[in-house]
């Protein structure tokens, strides 16, 4: 039998300026990573050379300008741009966000294309990349209409698992994006990806209140008696195992969290808060819902330590397993699936007449 093809991940940049090339290159300085994966790096041989010396890392870079090229076992940098790109560690910089989307898409495009298994991607930042041609608040919302599916930001530490109605909304429009129909396909997307990505047979989610205390019967908001509880009871009535809502404040303090295999949250912060509290640094971003893997560490682009040979590449690491683990889980579920035998309609016996 020959080897088991290697799981080609592809890594696009993030902000030139931020931490992104320091924690790519210090994962890979682990020559064990090999073993699990043969990196891509979307960007330039040259700058990812010059950030290799900066961080005094021992990665070997192997320089392509094809995807045919790639070489496992190599730390292989694909060359998107020739031209030399002018490095201004921690500064924000519109040439370093520009930089970064085409490393992003040069990426997607190639994610789509099955040149590469999974996506993972160091942090952009949210200002610096927005442009004519990249008019989105974040890496979610461009693979959405990139990719096939319907997409949900699933942050991921181990058995937790915290998804999100609303993700990079402002606080005063998110009761009126919580609809019933929004309800019903982000949970439907979770528990699609618990079963499929995560081999979770029979999921158990929570789903958090919109308004404090649920709501107190109105008196605190109505959005959660009117809208949300309704749509719920719709959904157990598909046999989901869908709990709550709960209240926010004291559901994690509670540890009620270790009860699910994952947790809804109605806004950004009232999930993200509790999770990066409680597992910051080894966190994982993953793009659920959609038909491809993409995956990325919990933090941004650290503009504050960029340059200083400070950043902790363990989230980006753990954004790498994550991306190889699912897409296992994912190839192992569509076998299954695939395989499954129809069940047999046989017609009954009729008795012969004597």
């Amino acid at each position: 039998m020959g080897k088991k093809k290697k799981i080609v991940v592809g890594i696009s940049l993030g902000d030139l300026n931020g931490v992104g090339s320091e924690i790519i290159l210090k994962t890979f300085q682990d020559a064990r990573m090999f073993d699990f994966c043969t990196p891509v790096v979307f960007g330039n041989t040259k700058l990812l050379s010059h950030y290799k010396k900066l961080y005094e890392t021992e990665v070997s870079v192997h320089g392509i300008d094809h995807l045919k090229s790639v070489v496992h076992q190599k730390f292989n940098v694909l060359n998107v741009w020739k031209e030399s790109v002018k490095v201004s560690l921690g500064e924000e910089d519109k040439t370093a966000g520009a930089y970064a989307i085409k490393s992003l898409k040069a990426a997607v495009k190639a994610l789509k294309e099955s040149r590469i298994d999974v996506l993972v991607t160091a942090p952009i930042h949210k200002s610096n990349v927005q442009s004519e041609s990249f008019q989105f608040p974040g890496h979610t919302d461009y693979l959405a209409q990139e990719l096939e599916g319907d997409s949900l930001m699933l942050m991921i530490a181990g058995p937790l698992r915290v998804g999100l109605l609303t993700d990079h909304v402002a606080v005063k429009d998110v009761p009126s994006q919580i609809t019933k129909e929004r309800i019903h396909k982000k949970i439907n997307t979770i528990h699609k990806t618990l079963k499929e990505d995560f081999r979770i047979r029979t999921p158990k989610i929570a789903v958090l209140g919109i308004n404090p205390h649920t709501g107190d019967n109105g008196v605190i908001g109505k959005e959660d008696d009117e809208v949300l509880r309704p749509a719920l009871d719709e959904l157990r009535k598909s046999d989901k195992i869908v709990l709550g809502p709960y209240a926010a404040d004291s559901f994690f303090g509670s540890g009620n969290y270790k009860n699910f295999d994952a947790i809804i949250a109605s806004y950004h912060d009232q999930g993200l808060i509790p999770f990066k509290t409680l597992s910051f640094g080894k966190g994982v971003n993953y793009t659920a819902g959609l038909n491809k893997i993409r995956t990325s560490p919990d933090h941004g682009t650290a503009f504050d330590v960029a340059g200083k040979n400070k950043a902790n590449p363990e989230s980006f690491k753990e954004a790498v397993f994550a991306a190889i683990e699912i897409y296992k889980a994912r190839k192992e579920y569509q076998k299954i699936s695939k395989n499954v035998l129809p069940l047999s309609r046989k017609k009954p016996h009729s008795k012969k007449r004597s």
